[in-house]
């Protein structure tokens, strides 16, 4: 028997429990998230919010360093409503018990690179963990939430599942909800929405290296990319310069807000390469950082560089990143005292599913919000910390939209059933991982920080053998969880590099050793 819910938000970051928090005071909310209802991208943001927050800053200047990051592809009306209304949802965060770090009882506000101004509001080095807790402490207990750990959404339900032949042209594709698979049990329940919500967040597992947690795979993304979703800029793909180069660091995150302290890039030389590369030098956008870093390890044959803010007072760098400072003494690295270890990592995903400037997608009834969404805002290079402003904007805007679509809809009785007879359970597992640590392995060789069209055709064919094959095991197999987010890493590959191959020109975070030039004539998106 299918579960019904006007809400169900697929994910638990950010963007989801935010505006789960909301959505539950006018109707029921189901939350479905594939580990912990703590484990996101959120969790693990390091840096902060950026937001105007004092009379010394102004939304222009927060609007041209956005627009100046995202090399000339934002849409400045969706810009516009995110710094004008993000000071508000942060006020509203603190309302709710957030504890941001303050000095003298104002918030102490950071700088991080491609900001003119002081106005990354933070707690210590741990914002995203503040934040996820703050917001969980809310959805805890609330009477019209309930929240399905260890459920993992396989599909989203449209009118393809009614039996109506539906294509990348139809106008009006309605989603109903989602079918969901409950590793506790093994099974596939259906679930009716009269409103979903995409909340997944990021694809950072599809790359060899990466800062985000093993649950980001693009699940989100691939989800609405086979309901026949419009989807937008996935060529744009952020690389955090600075990841901690250490074999069992797992490319623990070096936040940004470490060179906004004062923190210098070194090559294994102990030369300073930044100021050469651009006059911003340490506080120059990621992607210029990244390119650089990425340039000295390519010339000299290295495998990492050094980050180092050893200069600063001790004191003030325990304070300002306790949780930095702890885990590389676990590694056997005093910051104090000694230069940081570090190496380029996928970060961030700058494209995704299209919406409107109130979270809405190409699919009725589908709404999106966070990393999984491609609002406009960051164009072609997100700028430092408007990730978490973005998730909380839009997930207020969107929640909106969908108390409005929720009233005039209704749950749609006849939907089937999740048919997964003729499958048997699968034998053999080394199938799935090793697949997935080739698809990782060739996107992170082949389309990475630096690109060229042939690399860029190497990668389409390897991916292409990758997806046959999985394809022909997914359909004589039970679902597992490993398989489903195998499939899912491999759409968004496909995504991101169709969509790299379409863009022939350098911008942003695209960077083609073919075009190396902005071209004009392509400054548009990139719609699949």
């Amino acid at each position: 028997m299918a579960k019904k819910v006007d809400y169900l938000i697929i994910g638990s970051g950010i963007a989801g429990l935010s505006f789960a928090i909301k959505a539950a005071e006018k109707g029921t909310v189901a939350i479905v998230t594939k580990k912990e209802r703590a484990e996101s991208n959120t969790n693990y943001a390091q840096g902060g919010i950026a937001a105007v927050m004092n009379k010394t800053d102004s939304v222009e200047d927060h609007k041209n360093d956005t627009l100046i990051a995202g090399a000339g592809l934002c849409d400045e009306d969706i810009v516009d409503i995110v710094v004008n209304e993000g000071p508000i949802r942060v006020r509203e965060l603190i309302e709710m018990g957030a504890h941001f770090t303050r000095e003298e009882g104002k918030l102490h506000l950071g700088r991080e690179g491609g900001h003119s101004a002081n106005r990354i509001v933070h707690a210590a080095d741990a914002t995203g963990y503040e934040v996820e807790r703050t917001l969980l402490s809310n959805v805890a207990n609330h009477p019209n939430i309930e929240i399905f750990e260890h459920h993992f959404a396989l599909e989203l339900i449209t009118d393809h599942h009614l039996g109506r032949h539906i294509t990348r042209l139809s106008p009006d594709i309605t989603c109903y909800g989602a079918y969901v698979f409950d590793e506790n049990d093994n099974s596939i329940e259906t679930v009716l929405a009269k409103a979903t919500l995409l909340a997944t967040g990021g694809a950072g597992q599809v790359y060899l290296h990466s800062t985000n947690p093993g649950i980001a795979t693009g699940d989100g993304v691939a989800m609405a990319y086979r309901a026949k979703a419009r989807i937008a800029n996935m060529e744009f793909v952020q690389f955090h310069p600075t990841s901690l180069y250490h074999p069992e660091a797992n490319s623990f995150l070096i936040s940004e807000a470490v060179r906004g302290e004062g923190g210098i890039l070194l090559n294994k030389g102990g030369d300073r390469f930044m100021p050469s590369y651009d006059e911003r030098e340490e506080l120059a956008p990621r992607d210029i950082v990244a390119r650089a870093i990425d340039d000295q390890l390519k010339q000299r044959g290295d495998d990492y560089v050094y980050l180092d803010i050893s200069h600063r007072n001790k004191d003030d760098i325990i304070h300002h990143f306790p949780t930095i400072y702890k885990t590389c003494l676990k590694f056997g690295i005093d910051m104090t005292t000694d230069p940081i270890p570090v190496v380029p990592a996928a970060h961030y995903q700058c494209g995704g599913v299209l919406t409107d400037p109130y979270g809405r997608t190409t699919i009725r009834g589908l709404y999106a919000s966070g990393e999984v969404a491609c609002t406009g805002l960051h164009g072609a290079n997100r700028l430092a910390s408007n990730s978490l402003l973005e998730a909380l904007v839009f997930s207020h805007r969107a929640e909106a939209k969908a108390l409005e679509y929720r009233n005039e809809s209704m749950w749609n009785e006849s939907v089937p059933d999740w048919d997964d007879s003729g499958t048997a359970r699968p034998q053999e597992w080394v199938l799935i991982s090793h697949n997935r640590e080739e698809l990782r392995r060739v996107m992170w060789n082949y389309v990475g920080i630096v690109r060229s069209s042939l690399r860029l055709d190497r990668a389409f064919r390897r991916t292409h053998l990758l997806f046959e094959e999985t394809e022909n095991y997914y359909r004589r197999s039970a679902i597992s969880a490993g398989l489903c987010e195998l499939r899912n890493m491999i759409a968004v590959a496909y995504l991101i590099i169709r969509s790299a191959q379409m863009r022939r020109e350098s911008r942003g975070l695209h960077y083609m050793l073919d075009y190396k030039e902005l071209v004009e004539a392509e400054r548009r998106p990139t719609f699949v």
